[in-house]
């Protein structure tokens, strides 16, 4: 009788055990960040944008929290994403600089990532778009399954391109292997050399529809020069008009399939990076040339992405973050009229600089976190960074996983606070700068200024150079000769997050 009575008692208490966890597992709301490639802090309407009209981001900003001081951790792709995926500074990873598009994996298939964690606490993990993070460990044979890559770092599923649209090779891959490939028809790859009878861009410009203007002239596909060059596959080409339906269609797909369980979509835009072609619903919309046109077009996939939510009753339960990588270009390596038809538009907004730059516009993003029913509408000046998001969405998890860079500020992220962090590094190419309070220090660099190419203030200065963000948002005086006691308090601060070693300094590479 007591054995009996022992035994339902621990049933029971199994039972309510299991019931808790599955309530647990029920109740967590999903997580989709939306990550766009090369959007500057000006080039939406929330944020100041005028003739470029973005219905559908600003839906989010003025539904959520519009951070003003939200900021990637660098001014460039990859140590961004990497950054964004670890929790981890991109500086204390030598390899996390701009990738070929044969580049072994960054991130250690040991190492915490978002995906990671956020599967251990029952959610189901896939990535959409670019990826631009390194594939396998070193030769890569495209030809067969493609191993560490997103699968291998926390990702239950995959589609992604291997690096940027403007290299090769130019194809998807679905859970490390390339989509579409026919084995009659191998892909090979090379950074190096071409292969034998390819065309160029540079050696055959006539056969080009999109015109190079420094760095893109290796292998054509789709009438497009590349950086690298390729051979074979052309059953698993992309059609780079069709891209943004493609990573759409994906990322729809992926939502209706998961939504009987949380899940954690990161859906990485691959607009308004170069080469710029939207689809031809979208030619000519911006009155801006490719790039603004590039911009509606991913305005339009942010605006379907969440039409998809609602159809299937996920937006009261679904936390959006929308930030982008690195701050804008205009003449990133393609003659495409961006400069000609830019008009009074600002991609950078108030700040100066923009993609490889020191200066405020590199690192300073648009980031919108929304989450319908649960975040009210706000305006928020807290200081935040990407790499904070695994930390924040551990809390948000009920994980007890913190990673040291990444600081936990969940409220600050939902919008009931207003205290974000007290200071952070900013990176470009190799260098790097302190944020502190309302101030930015960017130590002596040797180098050009102005990044001649894409005409670009890259932040470099034989003194230091120190600001004051709310006084001079545009960081046009230069205060480090009349405040020098607090140009120590920032070095200080600085050298004691950064070391007091000289750093390497790197050429810049254009990406």
């Amino acid at each position: 009788m007591k054995n009996t009575l022992l035994a339902t008692t621990c049933l029971a208490a199994i039972a309510a055990c299991t019931d808790a966890k599955k309530e647990t597992v029920a109740t967590l709301p999903n997580i989709v960040i939306v990550y766009a490639d090369d959007l500057g802090y000006g080039d939406a309407g929330a944020y100041g944008a005028t003739r470029l009209k973005t219905p559908n981001i600003d839906q989010l900003a003025n539904g959520g929290v519009r951070f003003t001081n939200g900021y990637s951790t660098s001014a460039t792709c990859t140590p961004s994403r990497y950054a964004l995926l670890t929790g981890v500074y991109p500086w204390r990873n030598e390899e996390a600089k701009i990738l070929p598009g044969s580049a072994p994996l960054i991130i250690d298939t040991a190492q915490m990532t978002v995906p990671k964690m956020l599967k251990e606490k029952g959610y189901h993990t896939g990535v959409v778009g670019k990826w631009h993070l390194g594939l396998g460990s070193g030769i890569v044979d495209w030809n067969k399954k493609i191993s560490p890559g997103p699968n291998e770092i926390g990702f239950d599923y995959a589609y992604i391109m291997a690096a940027t649209q403007d290299r090769t090779p130019t194809v998807f891959l679905e859970n490390g292997w390339v989509a579409g490939l026919e084995k009659e028809d191998p892909l090979v790859v090379d950074y190096e050399n071409n292969f034998e009878g390819e065309p160029t861009g540079l050696a055959n410009p006539e056969l080009c529809k999109m015109k190079w203007h420094h760095g893109h002239n290796n292998s054509i596909h789709n009438g497009i020069p590349r950086i690298g060059f390729q051979k074979g596959g052309k059953s698993a080409l992309w059609v780079d008009e069709d891209m943004s339906d493609t990573f759409l269609g994906k990322a729809k797909q992926y939502i209706q399939e998961n939504k009987g369980k949380p899940f954690f979509l990161y859906y990485a835009l691959q607009q308004p990076h170069v080469p710029r072609t939207p689809n031809q619903r979208f030619v000519g919309t911006s009155g801006m040339g490719p790039r603004g046109d590039a911009i509606v077009e991913a305005d339009w996939c942010v605006g379907e992405l969440i039409k998809t939510l609602e159809k299937e009753g996920l937006l009261e339960s679904t936390l959006i973050i929308f930030s982008s990588d690195n701050g804008p270009v205009l003449n990133d390596g393609y003659i495409d009229e961006a400069v000609e038809k830019l008009g009074d538009h600002k991609p950078a907004g108030p700040l100066r600089g923009g993609k490889y730059s020191l200066f405020e516009a590199g690192t300073r993003m648009p980031f919108i976190t929304y989450w319908k029913g649960r975040i009210e509408p706000k305006v928020s000046d807290a200081l935040i960074s990407q790499v904070d998001l695994l930390s924040s969405l551990a809390k948000l998890a009920g994980s007890e996983i913190r990673v040291s860079d990444s600081q936990e500020l969940l409220n600050v992220l939902l919008g009931s606070s207003q205290h974000g962090r007290e200071e952070m590094i900013l990176e470009a190419t190799s260098r790097t700068a302190l944020r502190k309070g309302e101030w930015v220090m960017i130590p002596p660099y040797s180098g050009p200024a102005t990044n001649q190419s894409v005409n670009i203030e890259l932040g470099n200065a034989p003194q230091y150079q120190l600001y004051n963000l709310k006084e001079d948002i545009g960081q046009q005086k230069n205060l480090a000769e009349s405040a020098p006691e607090k140009l120590q308090e920032m070095i200080k601060t600085y050298e004691g997050i950064r070391g007091t070693g000289t750093q390497k300094i790197e050429q810049l590479e254009l990406k």
